[in-house]
């Protein structure tokens, strides 16, 4: 019997996380769009992801906070203490690489997170956050216009849409 437990988790992880987590409750709306080996914890059904919201590769989604187990077969008073929160990912927001998202957390609408950051507080709407912990960097309307101030010198949109490799070895 053990090993048909063992056959039938293999066969979930291999089904896609995404897909797993929207059977075991995640909220999911539409456009919704995930990078790779994002993983989604064990409680994915405290997860929303809203509308067009992105989520790149290696993002892990906290809902629990483990470190209970350091003390609740210590103390009595403290054996059933849980520490569980919910996940809200606003809509078209992004979340970059490897970011860890913690216990009930918001990211609001139109916001970045930067990779590798870890989120421990709310992300106000329109707001770019990154680090360890994450910190407002600036507002969402900033980073817009500093990516474009960068944009790189050459660029043309028919020749990226045409054929992007080419077109980036080119101009970088």
């Amino acid at each position: 019997m053990k090993f048909i437990t063992i056959i039938k988790q293999i066969k979930r992880r291999l089904k896609g996380s995404l897909k797993i987590a929207k059977e075991d409750g995640m909220i999911v709306e539409e456009g919704v769009s995930v990078l790779g080996g994002v993983n989604f914890g064990s409680e994915p059904y405290l997860i929303t992801l809203r509308k067009k919201c992105r989520i790149t590769s290696d993002v892990v989604f906290v809902t629990h906070d483990g470190g209970t187990w350091a003390f609740r077969n210590h103390w009595e008073k403290y054996k059933d203490v849980i520490k569980y929160g919910k996940i809200e990912v606003g809509e078209e927001a992004f979340i970059g690489t490897r970011s860890i998202i913690m216990p009930g957390v918001r990211i609001g609408n139109h916001s970045v997170v930067g990779a590798g950051s870890v989120v421990t507080k709310d992300v106000p709407d329109y707001t770019v956050v990154a680090g360890v912990p994450a910190k407002v960097i600036c507002t969402t309307q900033e980073y817009a216009e500093r990516s474009l101030a960068g944009m790189p010198d050459g660029f043309n949109k028919l020749e990226y849409d045409t054929d992007k490799k080419s077109h980036l070895l080119n101009i970088l």
